[in-house]
Protein backbone atom coordinates (compact mmCIF):
# COMPACT_ATOMS: atom_id res chain seq x y z
CA UNK A 1 0.00 0.00 0.00
CA UNK A 2 1.24 3.50 -0.51
CA UNK A 3 2.31 5.72 2.15
CA UNK A 4 -0.13 8.20 2.87
CA UNK A 5 1.97 9.78 5.62
CA UNK A 6 4.97 10.09 3.38
CA UNK A 7 6.78 13.44 3.63
CA UNK A 8 6.08 16.12 0.95
CA UNK A 9 8.59 15.89 -2.15
CA UNK A 10 9.61 12.32 -0.98
CA UNK A 11 7.86 9.88 -3.44
CA UNK A 12 5.42 7.00 -1.74
CA UNK A 13 6.12 3.83 -2.35
CA UNK A 14 4.42 2.10 -5.54
CA UNK A 15 3.08 -1.88 -4.86
CA UNK A 16 4.89 -3.95 -7.22
CA UNK A 17 2.94 -5.85 -10.05
CA UNK A 18 0.68 -8.66 -9.61
CA UNK A 19 2.25 -12.29 -11.34
CA UNK A 20 -0.51 -14.41 -9.90
CA UNK A 21 -3.77 -15.36 -11.30
CA UNK A 22 -5.67 -12.29 -10.49
CA UNK A 23 -2.94 -10.56 -12.49
CA UNK A 24 -3.71 -7.98 -15.19
CA UNK A 25 -2.65 -8.81 -19.03
CA UNK A 26 -0.41 -5.63 -19.91
CA UNK A 27 -2.22 -3.01 -22.71
CA UNK A 28 -5.91 -4.32 -21.05
CA UNK A 29 -6.87 -0.94 -19.33
CA UNK A 30 -10.04 -0.19 -18.14
CA UNK A 31 -11.97 1.86 -20.76
CA UNK A 32 -8.86 1.29 -23.58
CA UNK A 33 -11.64 -0.05 -25.89
CA UNK A 34 -13.64 2.44 -27.94
CA UNK A 35 -17.35 3.27 -27.04
CA UNK A 36 -19.71 1.78 -29.38
CA UNK A 37 -17.06 -1.16 -30.20
CA UNK A 38 -17.19 -4.53 -29.35
CA UNK A 39 -14.23 -7.13 -29.12
CA UNK A 40 -14.32 -10.08 -31.23
CA UNK A 41 -11.16 -12.71 -31.06
CA UNK A 42 -11.01 -15.59 -33.01
CA UNK A 43 -7.30 -17.68 -33.70
CA UNK A 44 -5.36 -15.52 -31.62
CA UNK A 45 -6.43 -12.13 -33.26
CA UNK A 46 -8.78 -9.29 -32.44
CA UNK A 47 -11.17 -7.79 -34.16
CA UNK A 48 -12.98 -4.51 -33.49
CA UNK A 49 -16.81 -4.99 -33.68
CA UNK A 50 -19.18 -1.77 -34.50
CA UNK A 51 -22.42 -2.61 -32.36
CA UNK A 52 -24.89 -0.45 -34.25
CA UNK A 53 -23.58 -0.92 -37.30
CA UNK A 54 -23.46 -4.79 -36.75
CA UNK A 55 -27.46 -4.59 -35.72
CA UNK A 56 -27.53 -2.54 -38.86
CA UNK A 57 -26.55 -5.41 -40.98
CA UNK A 58 -28.17 -8.26 -39.53
CA UNK A 59 -31.24 -6.39 -39.92
CA UNK A 60 -30.56 -5.25 -43.56
CA UNK A 61 -29.88 -9.38 -44.10
CA UNK A 62 -33.29 -9.80 -42.98
CA UNK A 63 -34.80 -7.24 -44.48
CA UNK A 64 -32.77 -8.69 -47.73
CA UNK A 65 -34.16 -12.43 -47.10
CA UNK A 66 -37.80 -11.38 -47.14
CA UNK A 67 -37.27 -9.18 -50.26
CA UNK A 68 -35.71 -12.26 -51.78
CA UNK A 69 -38.99 -14.55 -51.02
CA UNK A 70 -41.40 -12.07 -52.51
CA UNK A 71 -39.23 -12.12 -55.94
CA UNK A 72 -39.68 -15.93 -55.96
CA UNK A 73 -43.40 -15.93 -54.84
CA UNK A 74 -44.77 -13.00 -57.15
CA UNK A 75 -45.14 -13.65 -60.74
CA UNK A 76 -47.49 -14.40 -63.93
CA UNK A 77 -48.25 -17.51 -61.04
CA UNK A 78 -48.05 -16.86 -57.37
CA UNK A 79 -46.17 -19.78 -55.40
CA UNK A 80 -46.79 -19.91 -51.70
CA UNK A 81 -43.57 -18.75 -49.44
CA UNK A 82 -43.07 -22.50 -48.16
CA UNK A 83 -42.55 -23.59 -51.09
CA UNK A 84 -39.62 -20.75 -51.92
CA UNK A 85 -38.30 -21.53 -48.80
CA UNK A 86 -37.66 -25.64 -49.44
CA UNK A 87 -36.58 -24.52 -52.74
CA UNK A 88 -33.97 -22.24 -51.07
CA UNK A 89 -32.96 -25.18 -48.79
CA UNK A 90 -32.56 -27.58 -51.37
CA UNK A 91 -35.49 -29.42 -50.47
CA UNK A 92 -37.86 -31.53 -53.09
CA UNK A 93 -40.81 -29.28 -54.43
CA UNK A 94 -43.65 -29.17 -56.79
CA UNK A 95 -42.58 -25.55 -58.09
CA UNK A 96 -38.61 -26.56 -58.14
CA UNK A 97 -39.12 -25.09 -62.14
CA UNK A 98 -40.69 -22.41 -61.81
CA UNK A 99 -38.54 -21.10 -58.91
CA UNK A 100 -35.15 -22.70 -59.26
CA UNK A 101 -35.15 -22.71 -63.37
CA UNK A 102 -36.72 -19.30 -64.05
CA UNK A 103 -36.61 -17.05 -61.39
CA UNK A 104 -33.53 -17.83 -59.56
CA UNK A 105 -31.21 -17.19 -62.12
CA UNK A 106 -32.90 -13.58 -62.70
CA UNK A 107 -32.42 -12.93 -58.85
CA UNK A 108 -29.61 -14.45 -58.17
CA UNK A 109 -27.75 -11.41 -60.90
CA UNK A 110 -29.87 -8.95 -59.26
CA UNK A 111 -28.14 -9.63 -55.97
CA UNK A 112 -24.77 -9.37 -56.80
CA UNK A 113 -25.10 -6.69 -59.27
CA UNK A 114 -26.56 -4.48 -55.99
CA UNK A 115 -24.17 -5.91 -53.78
CA UNK A 116 -21.29 -4.69 -56.17
CA UNK A 117 -22.92 -1.35 -57.09
CA UNK A 118 -23.16 -0.96 -53.55
CA UNK A 119 -19.67 -1.98 -52.62
CA UNK A 120 -18.24 0.30 -55.12
CA UNK A 121 -20.14 3.30 -54.48
CA UNK A 122 -18.76 3.25 -51.37
CA UNK A 123 -15.09 3.06 -52.53
CA UNK A 124 -15.45 5.79 -54.61
CA UNK A 125 -17.27 8.17 -52.27
CA UNK A 126 -14.25 7.50 -49.99
CA UNK A 127 -11.58 8.51 -51.74
CA UNK A 128 -13.29 11.45 -53.19
CA UNK A 129 -14.86 12.13 -50.11
CA UNK A 130 -17.64 13.38 -51.66
CA UNK A 131 -21.13 11.60 -51.11
CA UNK A 132 -22.00 12.84 -55.12
CA UNK A 133 -19.28 10.82 -56.35
CA UNK A 134 -20.75 7.47 -57.73
CA UNK A 135 -19.81 5.44 -60.75
CA UNK A 136 -22.62 6.82 -63.07
CA UNK A 137 -21.96 10.37 -62.03
CA UNK A 138 -18.14 10.09 -62.42
CA UNK A 139 -18.39 8.46 -66.01
CA UNK A 140 -17.29 4.71 -64.94
CA UNK A 141 -20.28 3.23 -66.16
CA UNK A 142 -20.95 5.50 -69.20
CA UNK A 143 -17.23 4.00 -70.02
CA UNK A 144 -18.47 0.79 -69.29
CA UNK A 145 -21.81 1.09 -71.45
CA UNK A 146 -19.64 2.99 -74.46
CA UNK A 147 -17.32 0.19 -75.34
CA UNK A 148 -20.19 -2.61 -74.70
CA UNK A 149 -22.61 -0.77 -76.73
CA UNK A 150 -19.73 -0.34 -79.40
CA UNK A 151 -18.86 -4.51 -79.31
CA UNK A 152 -22.96 -5.06 -79.60
CA UNK A 153 -22.85 -2.92 -82.61
CA UNK A 154 -20.38 -4.49 -84.55
CA UNK A 155 -21.72 -8.17 -83.49
CA UNK A 156 -20.27 -9.03 -80.67
CA UNK A 157 -23.05 -11.03 -77.81
CA UNK A 158 -20.85 -13.52 -76.52
CA UNK A 159 -21.81 -13.16 -72.52
CA UNK A 160 -17.96 -13.63 -71.65
CA UNK A 161 -16.88 -11.17 -73.78
CA UNK A 162 -18.63 -8.35 -73.11
CA UNK A 163 -18.45 -7.69 -69.37
CA UNK A 164 -14.80 -7.76 -69.89
CA UNK A 165 -14.83 -5.22 -72.37
CA UNK A 166 -17.20 -3.79 -69.61
CA UNK A 167 -14.02 -3.67 -67.27
CA UNK A 168 -12.26 -2.29 -69.80
CA UNK A 169 -14.37 0.93 -70.65
CA UNK A 170 -15.03 1.36 -66.98
CA UNK A 171 -11.27 1.56 -66.25
CA UNK A 172 -10.15 3.20 -69.06
CA UNK A 173 -13.15 6.24 -68.29
CA UNK A 174 -12.16 6.24 -64.40
CA UNK A 175 -8.02 6.65 -65.70
CA UNK A 176 -9.03 9.28 -67.66
CA UNK A 177 -10.96 11.19 -64.85
CA UNK A 178 -8.04 10.17 -62.38
CA UNK A 179 -5.40 11.75 -64.84
CA UNK A 180 -7.46 15.13 -65.49
CA UNK A 181 -8.52 15.56 -62.15
CA UNK A 182 -5.10 15.05 -60.83
CA UNK A 183 -3.37 18.39 -59.71
CA UNK A 184 -0.71 17.51 -57.15
CA UNK A 185 -3.52 15.40 -55.11
CA UNK A 186 -7.07 14.31 -55.94
CA UNK A 187 -9.48 17.13 -54.99
CA UNK A 188 -12.78 16.34 -54.13
CA UNK A 189 -14.98 19.18 -56.23
CA UNK A 190 -12.45 18.60 -59.23
CA UNK A 191 -13.01 15.27 -59.95
CA UNK A 192 -16.76 14.78 -59.38
CA UNK A 193 -16.99 18.04 -61.97
CA UNK A 194 -14.26 16.22 -64.50
CA UNK A 195 -15.97 12.70 -64.25
CA UNK A 196 -19.51 14.55 -65.11
CA UNK A 197 -17.47 16.02 -67.81
CA UNK A 198 -16.74 12.47 -69.42
CA UNK A 199 -20.31 11.30 -68.23
CA UNK A 200 -21.49 13.60 -71.15
CA UNK A 201 -19.04 13.03 -73.55
CA UNK A 202 -19.23 9.15 -73.10
CA UNK A 203 -22.83 9.31 -73.22
CA UNK A 204 -22.29 11.24 -76.83
CA UNK A 205 -20.54 7.95 -77.68
CA UNK A 206 -22.84 5.41 -77.15
CA UNK A 207 -25.23 7.68 -79.26
CA UNK A 208 -23.16 7.56 -82.31
CA UNK A 209 -22.61 3.97 -81.95
CA UNK A 210 -26.63 3.06 -81.53
CA UNK A 211 -27.50 5.51 -84.67
CA UNK A 212 -24.58 3.50 -86.52
CA UNK A 213 -25.65 -0.22 -85.72
CA UNK A 214 -28.35 -2.22 -86.97
CA UNK A 215 -31.60 -1.52 -85.59
CA UNK A 216 -32.50 -4.77 -83.58
CA UNK A 217 -29.16 -4.78 -82.38
CA UNK A 218 -29.55 -0.87 -81.46
CA UNK A 219 -33.03 -1.86 -79.82
CA UNK A 220 -31.19 -4.98 -77.65
CA UNK A 221 -28.90 -1.88 -76.56
CA UNK A 222 -31.32 0.66 -75.47
CA UNK A 223 -32.89 -2.07 -73.18
CA UNK A 224 -29.67 -2.54 -72.13
CA UNK A 225 -28.32 0.53 -71.27
CA UNK A 226 -31.53 1.11 -68.94
CA UNK A 227 -30.32 -1.41 -66.82
CA UNK A 228 -32.41 -4.54 -67.33
CA UNK A 229 -32.19 -8.10 -65.46
CA UNK A 230 -34.86 -9.63 -68.08
CA UNK A 231 -33.58 -12.89 -69.47
CA UNK A 232 -30.85 -12.69 -67.55
CA UNK A 233 -29.70 -16.70 -66.12
CA UNK A 234 -27.03 -18.59 -65.15
CA UNK A 235 -25.14 -17.63 -67.85
CA UNK A 236 -24.49 -14.15 -66.47
CA UNK A 237 -24.85 -14.98 -63.42
CA UNK A 238 -22.12 -17.49 -63.56
CA UNK A 239 -19.05 -15.64 -64.31
CA UNK A 240 -20.51 -12.34 -62.51
CA UNK A 241 -19.76 -14.76 -59.38
CA UNK A 242 -16.56 -15.53 -60.21
CA UNK A 243 -15.29 -11.85 -60.65
CA UNK A 244 -16.69 -11.30 -57.35
CA UNK A 245 -14.75 -13.93 -55.49
CA UNK A 246 -11.85 -12.81 -57.12
CA UNK A 247 -12.63 -9.57 -55.88
CA UNK A 248 -13.66 -10.59 -52.50
CA UNK A 249 -9.50 -10.53 -51.08
CA UNK A 250 -9.51 -6.69 -52.09
CA UNK A 251 -13.03 -5.80 -51.01
CA UNK A 252 -11.88 -7.33 -47.31
CA UNK A 253 -8.72 -4.96 -47.37
CA UNK A 254 -10.41 -2.18 -48.58
CA UNK A 255 -12.67 -2.10 -45.71
CA UNK A 256 -9.49 -1.88 -43.52
CA UNK A 257 -7.61 0.74 -45.43
CA UNK A 258 -10.76 2.99 -45.98
CA UNK A 259 -9.70 4.51 -42.59
CA UNK A 260 -6.68 5.67 -43.72
CA UNK A 261 -7.87 7.91 -46.76
CA UNK A 262 -10.04 9.79 -44.50
CA UNK A 263 -7.42 10.84 -42.62
CA UNK A 264 -5.45 13.98 -43.45
CA UNK A 265 -2.24 14.01 -46.06
CA UNK A 266 -0.43 15.75 -42.91
CA UNK A 267 -1.33 13.10 -40.37
CA UNK A 268 -1.07 10.05 -42.92
CA UNK A 269 2.17 11.22 -43.91
CA UNK A 270 3.04 11.00 -40.13
CA UNK A 271 1.75 7.57 -39.49
CA UNK A 272 3.96 5.91 -42.34
CA UNK A 273 0.16 5.85 -44.40
CA UNK A 274 1.03 5.69 -48.53
CA UNK A 275 -1.98 7.76 -49.10
CA UNK A 276 -1.41 7.62 -52.80
CA UNK A 277 -0.68 3.73 -53.13
CA UNK A 278 -4.01 3.08 -50.79
CA UNK A 279 -6.42 5.81 -52.85
CA UNK A 280 -5.03 4.42 -56.48
CA UNK A 281 -6.09 0.47 -55.25
CA UNK A 282 -9.39 1.61 -53.71
CA UNK A 283 -10.48 3.81 -56.75
CA UNK A 284 -9.52 0.27 -59.11
CA UNK A 285 -11.48 -1.61 -56.68
CA UNK A 286 -14.78 0.07 -56.94
CA UNK A 287 -14.08 0.70 -60.68
CA UNK A 288 -13.34 -2.86 -61.18
CA UNK A 289 -16.92 -4.29 -59.21
CA UNK A 290 -18.57 -1.56 -60.90
CA UNK A 291 -17.90 -2.34 -64.50
CA UNK A 292 -18.28 -6.09 -63.55
CA UNK A 293 -22.17 -4.97 -62.36
CA UNK A 294 -22.47 -2.76 -65.66
CA UNK A 295 -21.23 -5.74 -68.02
CA UNK A 296 -23.75 -8.23 -66.27
CA UNK A 297 -26.94 -6.55 -66.21
CA UNK A 298 -26.28 -2.73 -67.65
CA UNK A 299 -25.68 0.74 -66.36
CA UNK A 300 -28.29 -0.08 -63.02
CA UNK A 301 -28.09 3.81 -62.04
CA UNK A 302 -28.51 5.73 -58.65
CA UNK A 303 -27.79 2.37 -56.80
CA UNK A 304 -24.14 3.30 -56.41
CA UNK A 305 -25.13 6.32 -55.14
CA UNK A 306 -28.34 5.45 -52.69
CA UNK A 307 -26.62 2.52 -50.97
CA UNK A 308 -23.44 3.73 -49.34
CA UNK A 309 -24.83 7.31 -47.87
CA UNK A 310 -28.49 5.23 -46.47
CA UNK A 311 -25.86 2.73 -45.01
CA UNK A 312 -23.76 5.62 -43.00
CA UNK A 313 -27.03 7.44 -41.65
CA UNK A 314 -28.44 3.88 -40.40
CA UNK A 315 -25.28 2.67 -38.72
CA UNK A 316 -23.77 6.55 -38.12
CA UNK A 317 -20.06 5.51 -38.49
CA UNK A 318 -17.35 7.83 -39.22
CA UNK A 319 -16.71 5.51 -42.90
CA UNK A 320 -18.70 3.93 -44.89
CA UNK A 321 -19.55 0.28 -44.01
CA UNK A 322 -18.97 -1.87 -46.86
CA UNK A 323 -21.14 -4.70 -45.52
CA UNK A 324 -24.57 -2.95 -45.06
CA UNK A 325 -24.07 -0.92 -48.05
CA UNK A 326 -24.06 -3.87 -50.13
CA UNK A 327 -26.86 -5.45 -48.50
CA UNK A 328 -28.30 -2.50 -49.61
CA UNK A 329 -27.34 -2.39 -52.91
CA UNK A 330 -28.67 -5.83 -52.99
CA UNK A 331 -31.80 -4.82 -51.77
CA UNK A 332 -32.73 -2.02 -53.97
CA UNK A 333 -32.00 -4.03 -56.86
CA UNK A 334 -34.26 -6.87 -55.83
CA UNK A 335 -36.96 -4.44 -54.51
CA UNK A 336 -36.58 -2.57 -57.60
CA UNK A 337 -36.84 -5.52 -59.88
CA UNK A 338 -40.30 -6.61 -57.86
CA UNK A 339 -41.95 -3.36 -58.47
CA UNK A 340 -40.80 -3.18 -61.76
CA UNK A 341 -42.29 -6.28 -62.53
CA UNK A 342 -45.94 -6.29 -60.91
CA UNK A 343 -46.64 -2.24 -61.06
CA UNK A 344 -47.25 -2.27 -64.66
CA UNK A 345 -48.04 -6.17 -65.28
CA UNK A 346 -48.42 -7.42 -67.79
CA UNK A 347 -45.71 -5.29 -68.95
CA UNK A 348 -42.28 -5.60 -67.45
CA UNK A 349 -40.17 -2.47 -66.83
CA UNK A 350 -36.37 -2.40 -66.61
CA UNK A 351 -34.84 -2.02 -63.09
CA UNK A 352 -33.04 0.73 -64.14
CA UNK A 353 -35.78 2.71 -64.94
CA UNK A 354 -37.53 2.21 -61.34
CA UNK A 355 -34.08 2.74 -59.41
CA UNK A 356 -33.99 6.03 -61.59
CA UNK A 357 -37.19 7.25 -60.63
CA UNK A 358 -36.08 6.69 -56.41
CA UNK A 359 -32.47 7.99 -57.24
CA UNK A 360 -33.12 11.57 -59.19
CA UNK A 361 -34.70 12.96 -56.44
CA UNK A 362 -32.45 11.75 -54.45
CA UNK A 363 -29.68 13.45 -55.96
CA UNK A 364 -31.32 16.53 -56.10
CA UNK A 365 -31.89 16.66 -52.93
CA UNK A 366 -28.37 16.01 -51.34
CA UNK A 367 -27.05 18.26 -53.88
CA UNK A 368 -29.51 20.91 -52.18
CA UNK A 369 -28.49 19.61 -48.68
CA UNK A 370 -24.94 20.27 -49.71
CA UNK A 371 -25.30 23.45 -50.99
CA UNK A 372 -23.24 22.91 -54.01
CA UNK A 373 -20.90 20.06 -53.49
CA UNK A 374 -19.93 21.54 -49.55
CA UNK A 375 -20.97 19.47 -47.17
CA UNK A 376 -22.26 21.69 -43.04
CA UNK A 377 -19.49 19.94 -41.84
CA UNK A 378 -16.79 21.62 -44.66
CA UNK A 379 -18.83 25.21 -43.68
CA UNK A 380 -18.31 25.00 -40.37
CA UNK A 381 -14.33 24.06 -41.31
CA UNK A 382 -14.31 27.23 -43.08
CA UNK A 383 -15.46 29.12 -40.50
CA UNK A 384 -12.88 27.70 -38.27
CA UNK A 385 -10.38 28.70 -40.45
CA UNK A 386 -11.71 31.80 -40.87
CA UNK A 387 -11.66 32.51 -36.77
CA UNK A 388 -8.33 30.90 -36.66
CA UNK A 389 -6.60 33.01 -39.44
CA UNK A 390 -8.39 36.16 -37.99
CA UNK A 391 -6.31 39.08 -36.62
CA UNK A 392 -5.53 40.26 -33.25
CA UNK A 393 -7.36 43.36 -33.29
CA UNK A 394 -11.14 41.99 -34.83
CA UNK A 395 -11.40 44.55 -36.66
CA UNK A 396 -12.69 44.05 -40.38
CA UNK A 397 -9.86 45.84 -41.66
CA UNK A 398 -7.42 43.82 -39.86
CA UNK A 399 -4.89 41.79 -41.35
CA UNK A 400 -5.08 38.08 -40.92
CA UNK A 401 -2.32 36.26 -39.65
CA UNK A 402 -1.76 32.82 -38.11
CA UNK A 403 -1.71 33.04 -34.60
CA UNK A 404 1.65 30.81 -34.41
CA UNK A 405 3.32 33.25 -36.32
CA UNK A 406 2.03 36.34 -34.20
CA UNK A 407 3.05 34.24 -30.64
CA UNK A 408 6.21 33.41 -32.48
CA UNK A 409 7.03 37.17 -32.95
CA UNK A 410 5.39 38.04 -29.09
CA UNK A 411 8.28 35.46 -27.68
CA UNK A 412 11.63 36.44 -29.49
CA UNK A 413 10.50 40.01 -28.83
CA UNK A 414 10.22 39.49 -25.02
CA UNK A 415 13.44 36.93 -25.60
CA UNK A 416 15.32 39.94 -27.19
CA UNK A 417 13.84 42.41 -24.37
CA UNK A 418 14.78 40.50 -21.59
CA UNK A 419 18.42 40.12 -22.56
CA UNK A 420 18.74 43.72 -23.33
CA UNK A 421 17.81 45.12 -20.23
CA UNK A 422 19.60 42.15 -18.37
CA UNK A 423 22.92 43.12 -20.40
CA UNK A 424 22.62 47.18 -19.87
CA UNK A 425 23.20 48.77 -16.21
CA UNK A 426 21.10 52.21 -17.25
CA UNK A 427 17.52 53.07 -17.78
CA UNK A 428 18.40 54.54 -20.83
CA UNK A 429 19.56 50.85 -22.35
CA UNK A 430 16.81 49.14 -21.30
CA UNK A 431 14.62 51.18 -22.92
CA UNK A 432 16.08 51.38 -26.12
CA UNK A 433 15.75 47.59 -25.84
CA UNK A 434 12.35 47.77 -24.81
CA UNK A 435 11.70 50.15 -28.35
CA UNK A 436 13.19 47.83 -30.75
CA UNK A 437 11.61 44.62 -29.44
CA UNK A 438 8.50 46.72 -29.53
CA UNK A 439 9.59 47.49 -33.37
CA UNK A 440 10.63 43.72 -34.14
CA UNK A 441 6.91 42.55 -33.12
CA UNK A 442 5.50 45.17 -35.44
CA UNK A 443 7.34 44.12 -38.42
Amino acid sequence: MPDDGAPAGVPARVPAPRTGAGARPTGSRPGSRPSGYAVLRARGSSWLVHRRAAVVAAALAVVLFAAVVANLTLGETSVAPAEVVKVLLGQPSPDELVVGTLRMPRMVVGLMVGAALGVAGGLIQTVARNPLASPEIIGVTHGASALTVGAMTYGVTSAAVLPCLSVGGGLLAAALVYVFAWRGGLQAARFVLIGIGFSVALRSVTQLFLTKGDYLVAQQAKVWMTGSLNGRGWDQAGPLAVALLVMLPFVVWAARAQRNVTLDDDTATALGVRLGRDRLLLVITGVVLASVATGAAGPVDFVALLAPQIARRLTRTAQIPLLSSALLGAFVVTLGDLLARKLFAPTELPVGVLTAAVGAPYLIWLIARTGGGRTSAGRRRGRAGQVWGGGRGGGRGSRRVPLGRTDRGRTGSSSRSSTGSTGSTGSTGSTGSTDRSRSGAAQ
